[in-house]
């Protein structure tokens, strides 16, 4: 085991760290992340189309449009981090045109406002579209058309330097799409297919949520997962309220991976890796540290926020570290047992994604009062706590050891 911690800690989490910070997974994750607030409002529409229909159209104009969103600001952050802040407005709007001539509208209603792959359907699209528009302006970004000591007005060089990366992403897409035929958004939905069947099979959401807790519990922030798990959580969700509006919705097709299901329903009580019970086995703690940490950690982990417990007691810490893991595994087959396998608690049918909501007024919203659902999470918060509990004792028997020691000295 020591070996195995020195090999995660040496050479296995500085690795990973390199990913976390490589330039096109911060530009995705920042560009994911900016279109949040988007999504929270179309789930606050989500909850109350279900008190008046009406709501869908606003729901419409945020969650079905977020693909758009996505291929713009790639470029435009792209360049952001690249310093070539003149070009990233052109390089946003070409990303976005480039992602129009790939999902190839054909009638005047999908031009507009009605194409399925402005929303979640087509994030992966939209992703692909802002990378290639974000390289052409990149390595464009110092070329200019005139000398430096040009006496034209430095607006209008900008004009004119930006007319070949322009019209290279445009005229490149123009010859894919068009003149050879070639279906790119299809071909690029193909490709991304299997990792969201995977996902959504019992064993994929088991090694997913395990990876989750893995590298959290390491001090790694699991955002890096964001580019590969964020579209296909977003797109499930979009895939399972078309299937309840059209009155098809089945416990066999509907979707369980979905941000809804992990963060506000039944997975993650207190953060990623169901910590909050964590936090309460500190309250009651023999320790004097781990019992101040519990206090300090309740409130945040109430809302769901468990920064302070992971890096105050779990990351790096073999005692606990254990059994974050195990959560990553156990409580995610619970879930698919309970809602799949044996219709006991709901799959969510509505969005709802504020996850700082707490527990399980979370789950009732999300489930629309369905009590069996509240009674499973309760009961997964008790499975959780009987997780950590031993390794918890066994490493609350070493602090208590060590504070005694530090007393008699």
């Amino acid at each position: 085991m020591k070996k195995f911690m020195e090999w995660l800690e040496t050479s296995f989490a500085p690795k990973l760290q390199k990913i976390t910070n490589q330039t096109w997974v911060v530009v995705i994750k920042d560009s994911l992340m900016q279109i949040l607030p988007f999504i929270l409002v179309g789930s606050i529409f989500c909850c109350l189309a279900i008190v008046n229909g009406n709501f869908w159209t606003p729901f419409g104009w945020t969650m079905s449009k977020i693909s758009l969103m996505v291929a713009f600001l790639i470029p435009f952050n792209y360049c952001e981090k690249k310093r070539y802040r003149k070009q990233r407005i052109l390089a946003g709007i070409t990303g976005l045109l480039l992602f129009m001539i790939f999902i190839n509208p054909e009638t005047v209603e999908e031009a507009g406002q009605g194409h399925a792959l402005y929303g979640a359907n087509g994030m992966f699209v939209a992703m692909a579209a802002g990378i290639v528009s974000g390289l052409v302006f990149g390595a464009f970004a110092k070329f200019s058309f005139f000398k430096e000591d040009s006496v034209i007005p430095d607006f209008v060089r900008q004009w004119f330097d930006a007319l070949l990366p322009i019209a290279l992403v445009i005229c490149g897409g123009w010859l894919l799409v068009d003149i050879l035929g070639l279906d790119i958004a299809g071909t690029i939905r193909v490709i991304f297919e299997p990792l969201g069947n995977i996902v959504n099979t019992w064993w994929g959401m088991a090694i997913t949520c395990f990876f989750y807790c893995f590298i959290y519990s390491m001090g790694i922030s699991t955002w890096v997962l964001t580019p590969a798990t964020e579209p296909i959580k977003v797109q499930n969700i979009a895939n399972n309220l078309a299937l309840v509006a059209a009155g098809t919705a089945t416990i066999h097709n509907l979707s369980i991976f979905t941000e809804t299901t992990l963060y506000t329903c039944y997975l993650w009580i207190g953060g990623i890796g169901a910590t909050l019970s964590l936090v309460l086995l500190m309250l009651f703690s023999k320790s004097t540290e781990l019992k101040a940490l519990g206090r300090a950690c309740l409130v945040p982990g109430i809302f769901n926020i468990n920064e302070p417990v992971i890096f105050g007691a779990v990351a790096w810490n073999p005692y606990l570290m254990i059994p974050m893991w195990i959560q990553g595994i156990v409580l995610p087959i619970m879930t698919w047992v309970f809602t799949k396998v044996i219709p006991f608690a709901k799959i969510p049918r509505i969005q709802f994604e504020l996850w700082y909501c707490p527990y399980p007024i979370s789950t009732w919203i999300s489930t629309q009062g369905h009590i069996p659902s509240i009674l499973f999470v309760i009961a997964q918060f008790a499975v959780s706590a009987l997780i950590w509990y031993p390794f918890f004792k066994a490493y609350e028997k070493v602090k208590v050891a060590e504070e005694t020691a530090a007393e008699s000295k």
